[in-house]
């Protein structure tokens, strides 16, 4: 709407703060593609193995479901480097600039206070596995921290990007909800 474009990343300016987490942003994009690169693969050799050889699989699919959490808690900070997230845009559009900056800052903060109690439980979830030295009930016996690592290294890293783009509305370098 307005010429307005879901996909157009960010702003980060000469900052070098939002450069580096544009960057480690995109970084984890790609880790989170990688793996759900690597859970295609995994499902297609599960698929020969299972109906091709009739063998039974044993850390196949534990493995899929894993590697799909991990990349969607991952992907996060990049999808909102980009802008991806669904959002109805109609109330900031309708408002003038003064409340839509306003309504920014009241919506990056608001975002950034839920994304740490979600970061704060989610690395005590994640410890608390580790701690107790956790394994999957399956044959496969996966140690829990593992894949459990995901969730406080996701939420941090969207933490990060939140914060990023909280600055760079403060600062001017990009404008509330990417509107001209």
């Amino acid at each position: 709407m307005a010429g307005h474009s879901s996909a157009v990343a960010a702003r980060s300016g000469d900052n070098p703060f939002l450069k580096t987490v544009a960057a480690i942003s995109t970084l984890a994009g790609w880790c989170s593609a990688a793996m759900i690169v690597a859970a295609v693969a995994i499902t297609c050799q599960m698929i020969i193995v299972r109906f091709v050889l009739n063998q039974s699989t044993i850390w196949q699919t534990e493995a899929v479901i894993y590697l799909v959490i991990a990349a969607t808690l991952v992907g996060l900070p990049y999808v909102q480097r980009l802008r991806g997230h669904v959002n109805v845009d109609l109330v900031p559009i309708s408002l003038p600039p003064r409340a839509r900056f306003a309504m920014a800052i009241l919506t990056s903060v608001l975002s950034i206070g839920i994304v740490t109690v979600m970061l704060w439980y989610g690395y005590e979830y994640w410890h608390f596995a580790w701690e107790r030295g956790w394994k999957s009930d399956t044959v496969w016996g996966v140690r829990l921290w593992i894949p459990y690592l995901a969730i406080p290294v996701g939420f941090g890293l969207f933490l990060l990007q939140l914060i990023a783009d909280l600055i760079a509305v403060l600062l001017g370098i990009d404008k509330p909800f990417g509107l001209e």
